[in-house]
């Protein structure tokens, strides 16, 4: 039997098929109407409304959400959904479309958004965490400068002893020092241009200050009186300095306790002598074993590190 003769049967098949369901075609074509006519007025009767209802009000629903999570079938939409790249199509045409963006800025200009702007930005909670946070990077920046200016004290003391001590000191180094001294002398000028800026505008009123070299000397004396004030006052008071408490450290007369102001004005004094020779007065800090500068061994001084 030859190709041609197979193909020839199986096209008669086909044709004999096509006939024989074609009654069955056309009797559906005719009837589609009246099917789904008759499919409508069924599902619009009260009788479906109240099965439908009383469906819904019985375990259906529950049941159903529970299959769909038993199943992961929202999930496996998902994933389908974003392997094909039909999802991020979707979330993309969703907003791009004006609807969206005419949505969003109806919400953001509505009165009610304004009003929990409004309460978020001045509730106590939020103004806490902020306070908290700033605190916190404030406590973590200064404890890393006590940390990396306590280990320069030890280094320095090294570099010029040839040996390192057994324990780790008690006493403030030349680094901690010197940067708690540069603290209170920013503070000092501030504190200083404050007076100054005061006094000139008082005087101002009054036509200005002279002659010139009046003005010079208050001045001078008035960066005198504000900087030793500043220090005697602080010492004997509280035994430290702002700039010292920023670094940690307290300094102690004989007894253990703050120096007096007799004491104190005497540290002063050394102090000043300390730092006209080119801070040569701290010199001694890296030699002693108490670390002593110069304005502490007339003061009978020690200066500790807070906490050791």
């Amino acid at each position: 039997m030859t190709s041609n003769d197979d193909e020839h049967r199986s096209g008669l098949t086909e044709a004999a098929g096509r006939a024989a369901f074609y009654p069955a075609r056309a009797a559906a074509r005719a009837w589609r109407g009246r099917l789904e006519e008759a499919a409508d007025e069924v599902l619009s009767t009260p009788e479906v409304a109240r099965l439908v209802d009383r469906a819904l009000a019985g375990p259906l629903p529950e049941e159903f959400a529970r299959s769909l999570v038993r199943h992961r079938v929202l999930e496996r939409i998902l994933n389908e959904l974003a392997a094909s790249g039909e999802l991020e199509r979707l979330v993309e045409a969703g907003l791009a479309s004006p609807k969206t963006l005419e949505l969003t800025d109806s919400v953001l200009a509505s009165n009610q958004t304004q009003r929990v702007v409004r309460y978020i930005a001045s509730s106590p909670e939020l103004r806490d965490a902020i306070a908290r946070q700033t605190t916190g990077l404030a406590d973590e920046v200064v404890g890393g400068v006590r940390a990396s200016a306590a280990r320069l004290d030890d280094r320095a003391e090294q570099a010029v002893r040839r040996r390192s001590r057994a324990a780790r000191p008690i006493y403030g180094g030349i680094a901690t020092r010197g940067i708690a001294l540069a603290t209170d002398a920013a503070l000092v000028t501030v504190l200083f241009m404050s007076v100054t800026g005061l006094v000139a505008l008082v005087a101002s009123l009054v036509g200005g200050l002279r002659p010139e070299w009046l003005v010079g000397a208050l001045l001078g004396s008035g960066w005198l009186l504000i900087a030793g004030s500043y220090f005697v006052l602080f010492w004997s008071a509280a035994g430290q300095t702002p700039g010292m408490r920023l670094l940690r450290l307290r300094v102690r007369g004989p007894d253990g306790e703050a120096p007096s102001i007799g004491r104190s004005m005497a540290r002063l004094v050394g102090l000043v002598i300390a730092i006209v020779p080119l801070f040569a007065g701290f010199v001694p800090v890296l030699f002693t074993e108490r670390r002593r500068g110069l304005h502490d061994l007339l003061a009978g001084t020690v200066v500790l590190y807070e906490g050791v």
